[in-house]
């Protein structure tokens, strides 16, 4: 993920990935600011899920990201 746009969007993106994932909570996605790495732990910690399943997730999310924002690169 572009650190720097996710950090601009981030605001408007915790949001989808509130929805996304309804077990981190806003602290979990305050920290996050946009961080994948960080973003993959909490995942991994609060889903009880193995990390490249984590990381899978997240690059899902990465995905689907730069479809809903075309600017998103």
């Amino acid at each position: 993920m572009n650190k720097d746009i996710i950090s601009g969007k981030w605001t408007q993106l915790k949001g989808q990935a509130q929805k996304q994932w309804g077990k981190l909570t806003n602290d979990d996605l305050d920290v996050a600011e946009g961080n994948a790495e960080y973003l993959a732990g909490r995942v991994q910690e609060r889903y009880g899920i193995a990390r490249d399943e984590a990381d899978e997730q997240v690059k899902a999310f990465d995905s689907s990201l730069r479809k809903d924002y075309p600017d998103f690169k």
